[in-house]
């Protein structure tokens, strides 16, 4: 886990959260631009402007060309021919979609990483289940918390120990965390949302990797719930 995690969660920074996988010009840009379409800087639908992009990122148009690449891979933009790129939009049946997948594999990799996690990132996840339950949510915009969740899944995610796991839930949860920004005005308990995740990273610190299944199993179909609520 990255030693600067605390402090890149709670800041403007783009959300890759392990600052060794931004090796290039077209990581940065990927990341940026990443970061603004989950948290919906970039709204659904709204077109990309190379050039824009490339200014405000201080890179050159192949990067941000590259990066858009890899982003319509991550269905999180599309491209059509002779009119350009676009933000993906967004439809309420991708949630049951989307859920469908994490349902399954949130609690695989809850498991994977209460299992086989090395001692130290136990320690490192029992420090960041610390670290929320002090959070102060009066003080810290819903915004910032969804950095949080961010830090959280990621986190979960690297200690499971399977890259390709680790990349499938990624994209997954990116999106999921589009349509939970989307919605994020009208849901009475982000906070709560949040919340949950101290008791989940304190089973997978313990080893308790059946606990620790459930609980990623219910925050993943809750989530689905609380967007239902208020649709």
């Amino acid at each position: 886990m990255a030693a600067n995690l605390y402090d890149l969660v709670v800041s403007a920074e783009p959300l890759d959260l392990d600052s060794s996988a931004v090796a290039s010009l077209a990581d940065k840009a990927y990341v940026a631009i990443r970061d603004r379409l989950i948290m919906l800087d970039i709204r659904p639908g709204d077109p990309i402007d190379d050039d824009e992009l490339a200014g405000d990122l201080d890179v050159g148009r192949t990067p941000v060309r590259e990066a858009l690449k890899r982003l319509e891979g991550d269905r999180l933009v599309v491209s059509y021919p002779r009119r350009g790129t676009f933000a993906t939009g967004m439809d309420i049946s991708d949630l049951a979609h989307i859920s469908d997948i994490r349902a399954q594999l949130e609690p695989l990799a809850a498991r994977r990483a209460a299992e086989r996690a090395v001692r130290t990132a136990h320690a490192e996840l029992e420090d960041l289940a610390s670290r929320i339950q002090h959070l102060d949510v009066s003080q810290i915009d819903r915004t910032e918390l969804m950095r949080w969740d961010l830090a959280v899944h990621r986190a979960i995610y690297r200690a499971a120990g399977n890259p390709h796991l680790e990349d499938v839930l990624i994209r997954y949860d990116n999106l999921a965390t589009r349509i939970f920004c989307l919605f994020l005005d009208r849901l009475p308990t982000v906070d709560e949302h949040v919340g949950e995740h101290v008791e989940l990273l304190r089973a997978i610190a313990a080893g308790d990797a059946d606990r620790a299944d459930d609980l990623a199993r219910e925050h993943v179909l809750g989530f689905e719930q609380a967007i239902r609520a208020v649709i």
